[in-house]
């Protein structure tokens, strides 16, 4: 029986530790500032413990993690019903190597792509962060939001819209965007 336990925990240690820098990637795109991030993390991670057995069982646990990171970043913004402030810096970030294939790690301009991400509203960012730096599908990042397919085309399509409208990331996102 302690075994089971241990080998559960080592399970959970070995999944957050190898999560931790994407996890904190998401988070910080979605709430736009170092330490709401880390909150919002460690919340998630929290919640996900007390189900790991579920979660662990399940065939794709990230997935899982992902909606409840969702689920409570939404809470959040309900209850203080405001937008959160466009990040000064992201110097603080856990950054995780990045791939040639990777769009915002070869932004000129990141904090102009910080700043204009904060600046969408919640759902907006939300469906632009899951279907464009996560690279989920639509199906995925409905199911991550918990909404529908075509919920998260439209908040997709106007994030994209109104990141294309402001000038100096004009270039960045029409390169950089799906189609």
């Amino acid at each position: 029986m302690g075994d089971g336990k241990q080998a559960r925990n080592e399970e959970f240690q070995s999944f957050m530790i190898g999560r931790w820098p994407r996890l904190m990637r998401t988070a910080f795109l979605l709430t736009g500032e170092q330490h709401a991030a880390e909150d919002l993390v460690q919340s998630t991670l929290e919640r996900v413990y007390v189900s790991w057995r579920k979660v662990g069982a399940a065939d794709e646990p990230e997935a899982y993690v992902r909606r409840v990171m969702i689920n409570l970043h939404a809470r959040k913004h309900r209850r203080k019903l405001k937008e959160f402030l466009a990040p000064k810096d992201d110097s603080g970030l856990v950054h995780e190597i990045a791939d040639t294939g990777d769009r915002i790690a070869q932004a000129d301009d990141r904090g102009a792509l910080l700043e204009a991400l904060a600046r969408l509203p919640v759902r907006q960012r939300e469906a632009v962060v899951l279907r464009y730096w996560e690279d989920l599908t639509e199906a995925q990042a409905a199911e991550a939001m918990g909404c529908s397919v075509g919920a998260v085309k439209s908040n997709a399509a106007k994030g994209i819209a109104k990141l294309r409208a402001i000038p100096e990331l004009a270039e960045t996102v029409t390169h950089g965007g799906r189609k």
